[in-house]
């Protein structure tokens, strides 16, 4: 079987590296030169709106799937009309614009922070006044990693915040005051089997995601596998999708959805019986689903900006290093190290250990 993949970066890599093993093949289409899933298939180089060879592309595979959603829901609307496209179109609609996604949440009865769009100064004005500081202003599209927003404090922060976001549709959140962040990484086949994987507690710098530790047992999974469960039924979803909430009160508020792999469930990769990946493929290609089950305790570090020296991250013990074979840049993801430790003890040792690895900015 021979899977397109839109988007060359290391999560196409990676679920490359999971589906080599399955028999399957592989092609991305990117712009990029240095895409860094090349080295592991085919490399179409090409926009994501270029219809030739997105047509080439649907010509040579069996399935499409995407690994960011910074892909247009117009090219998945394209190719599904010649080859069959997982997750569909309406999944990618939704979740890469802010202001669909919080409607659907709000509708489905999922608990958000409150929020209002916003399309002018004028409109920040009057949200503001409605919803109240502190508050973050978000585009509507194409922010991830901490890009694409702004935090209100105090009335100056509003006064010009909607020209400073390049006065493009946005949505205006009230600031939760939550005491965790955590995501749910679940996957639904073609004939609806759900399964997910455990809770994961996310640490982040600068917007960027630095460690996500696997919980055991947590006393808001039911709850989470509830919200996700009603998600991925209503958009009819195919694959692994990921849900990032803010703990608040005893209870979950959603943040945000990716349809797709996600960060913060790369430790699944050696920490769970079946990883991510290889589930998403499986799900896609109409295959069996695998175990969520975890194998001990995990966790995963980012390395942001550059890999520390590969001798001294491999030298620690229960250490595995996934290098994505990027150009080293600064505030770029190249790499990750997951941990598999016996017991929560020797792994928060084991994160420290890592931890003083990574050069601090």
């Amino acid at each position: 079987m021979k899977i397109g993949v839109i988007g060359g970066g290391q999560l196409g890599r990676m679920l490359a590296l999971a589906g080599t093993p399955l028999g399957m093949s592989f092609a991305f289409l990117d712009p990029a030169p240095d895409a860094c899933a090349q080295a592991l298939g085919e490399h179409i180089r090409a926009d994501y709106d270029d219809k030739d060879h997105l047509r080439r592309l649907a010509d040579e595979v069996d399935l499409v799937t995407f690994e960011f959603e910074s892909v247009p829901a117009e090219t998945v609307a394209f190719l599904s009309q010649f080859v069959p496209v997982y997750p569909n179109a309406e999944s990618l609609r939704i979740a890469r614009d802010r202001w669909f996604e919080k409607s659907m949440f709000r509708d489905l009865g999922i608990p958000t922070p409150d929020f209002a769009d916003i399309q002018s100064q004028a409109d920040l004005d009057a949200a503001v006044a409605g919803i109240g500081l502190p508050a973050v202003l978000k585009t509507r599209t194409l922010g991830y990693d901490g890009k694409g927003q702004k935090l209100l404090r105090k009335p100056a922060d509003v006064s010009n915040a909607f020209a400073e976001l390049g006065s493009v549709p946005c949505i205006l959140e009230g600031f939760v005051p939550f005491t965790g962040e955590v995501s749910l990484i679940a996957v639904r086949g073609r004939d609806g089997e759900t399964c997910f994987y455990p809770l994961v507690h996310n640490s982040h710098e600068s917007g960027i995601l630095r460690l996500s530790v696997a919980s055991s047992n947590h006393p808001l999974q039911a709850l989470a596998e509830d919200y996700v469960g009603r998600v991925l039924k209503q958009l009819d979803y195919v694959g692994v999708l990921a849900f990032e909430f803010f703990e608040v009160d005893g209870g979950l508020k959603a943040n945000e959805i990716a349809p797709r792999v996600h960060n913060s469930g790369h430790w699944t990769i050696e920490g769970a019986e079946c990883s991510q990946f290889e589930n998403h493929l499986r799900a896609v290609a109409g295959l069996p689903l695998g175990s969520t089950a975890k194998l001990g305790e995990s966790a995963m570090l980012n390395f942001i900006g550059e890999v520390p020296p590969v001798a001294k991250v491999i030298a620690i013990e229960d250490c595995h290093l996934h290098h994505y074979g990027k150009a080293f840049k600064a505030g770029r993801k190249v790499g990750h190290a997951t941990l598999r430790c016996p017991d929560r003890a020797t792994l928060d040792r084991q994160i420290t250990a890592v931890e003083t690895l990574i050069p601090r900015v």
